[in-house]
């Protein structure tokens, strides 16, 4: 029967319907099969289209009913309000970095690489490997898969020095992601009401953990070389602070590395001020023109906390991230994480081993520091010829972004909306200071898709800049 023959019983149905009380049974199917000369499937499918359309509704084992008219009316959720109460820390909404984009949009704003900077095939093969082993079926240990500690204190006693002492398996707790492991270091080392010093600008996403962990967070300025040893200093002496969220590597979202000596001077005021240093180590695999050097590995009194995340360079899919820490920071991160968490997926785990431990992984990650240059080089080229007011302090030696200021007096806000008009997506960079911004700043990302269209990009951006000249 054809799609004709359905479209007659929706039309013979729809002027019943019209003339029938709400809840009122519709015909049977066999008595429409009748009436029409249809086959079942053309019945049901005249019945689908006027469910989709809202005309009737099916309740199994009973028959197929008018659905009632429902008064469409605002709905008030004001008792939410005194039933809540304030909010003990204001989380701000949905970032930037995590907005998606069309496919025909050019995505500077990502805070992910494109899936085609990815080693896809190890983490096919791995996550199918994994599914098909018992870490599909049991629960992991709270702390996580022993042989995935073992392989992240591993790496980081590569980087120790003679002399220090290397973190063994026990210091390590695998965390789903490094943004639960802030909010457990944050929650457990610092607690509600308590300062924690964070470089500014930072990582936006340190600045949420703080909000929701209740902690108070401390600007303190960073720039190109890392925050100054002197207001560190300062910072702690006057706040009382106990810990320091820093990215030595890397930084997101500047993209700053720390000479060896800065991050020595860090190491001493840190540890004259009884503190800790909390280590975000996320673009540990995204070097260009250095490698990443962790302060972690020059450190074996449990000052420095270290978070290494594998979400980033292994997929987005497999959020797996360690801490480690040593002494009784550990054991109080290994309870609130338990507490918040209790275990992150064995399966997953389990293919994040799999995939740094194979012989392809340190091939994609040499490959992968060639595409990061070229993919720099070519949206430093293109803002520097269509937009020449921009002011790009360095070149970030690894990572995913660059970190542009602009003229004073720019307004962001318009600046984003006119470029999304024109199809592209741009972060500005409010979201990355702890207090008020020291500039217009905006953060481009030059691992998303398509770089082919970056000069494109770059060319909206010049474009609706000066449409505020």
């Amino acid at each position: 029967m054809s799609d004709d023959s359905s479209a007659r019983i929706v039309t013979g149905l729809r002027a019943w319907i019209a003339q029938a009380a709400p809840g009122a049974q519709v015909p049977s199917n066999r008595a429409l099969m009748a009436r029409y000369g249809a086959s079942p499937v053309t019945v049901q499918k005249a019945m689908r289209t006027l469910g989709a359309l809202g005309l009737v509704e099916s309740r199994p084992g009973v028959g197929t009913f008018v659905r009632a008219v429902r008064t469409a009316r605002p709905l008030d959720y004001g008792w939410q309000t005194a039933a809540l109460g304030a909010p003990r820390a204001r989380i701000p909404t949905l970032s930037t970095p995590l907005r998606s984009s069309s496919p025909d949009a050019i995505g500077l704003h990502a805070g992910y690489p494109d899936r085609t900077l990815l080693p896809e095939r190890l983490v096919r093969a791995a996550l199918t490997r994994a599914a098909r082993g018992a870490t599909a079926l049991v629960r992991s240990d709270a702390a996580g898969l022993p042989e995935l500690r073992a392989w992240f204190a591993a790496e980081l006693a590569e980087a120790t020095p003679v002399g220090v002492t290397p973190p063994a398996a026990r210091d390590v707790v695998i965390v789903p992601g490094s943004q639960s492991g802030l909010s457990s270091i944050f929650r457990a080392l610092a607690g509600p009401g308590r300062p924690v010093l964070l470089e500014s600008p930072t990582y936006w996403g340190a600045i949420l953990a703080a909000a929701k962990a209740g902690v108070r967070a401390v600007p303190v300025p960073s720039g190109p070389d890392g925050p100054d040893p002197a207001e560190l200093a300062r910072a702690f002496t006057e706040t009382g602070a106990r810990l320091l969220y820093a990215q030595p590597n890397y930084a997101n979202p500047t993209g700053a590395q720390w000479s060896h000596e800065r991050g020595d001077q860090v190491l001493d005021v840190v540890r004259a001020n009884g503190a800790f240093l909390v280590e975000d180590d996320w673009a540990h695999d995204f070097g260009i023109d250095t490698t990443a050097r962790p302060l972690a590995a020059l450190d074996d009194t449990g000052h420095v906390v270290y978070l290494r995340s594998l979400t980033k360079s292994v997929s987005p899919a497999v959020r797996v991230a360690a801490v480690i820490a040593r002494g009784p920071s550990r054991d109080r991160i290994l309870a609130d994480h338990g507490a918040e968490a209790m275990y992150v997926s064995d399966l997953l785990q389990a293919a994040a081993l799999d995939v740094v431990t194979q012989r392809g992984w340190l091939t994609h990650l040499r490959t992968l520091a060639q595409q990061l240059r070229a993919r720099r080089d070519l949206l430093i080229d293109s803002i520097t010829e269509h937009v020449p007011e921009a002011q790009l302090d360095h070149v970030p030696r690894g990572g995913l972004h660059l970190w542009a200021r602009l003229p004073d007096g720019t307004d962001l806000d318009r600046l984003a909306r006119d470029c999304e008009t024109d199809g592209v997506l741009i972060a500005p960079g409010a979201e990355w200071f702890p207090a008020e911004p020291a500039g217009p700043y905006i953060r481009l990302n030059y691992t998303g898709p398509s770089p082919e269209r970056f000069p494109d990009g770059a060319h909206v951006i010049g474009r609706a800049l000066a449409r505020q000249a």
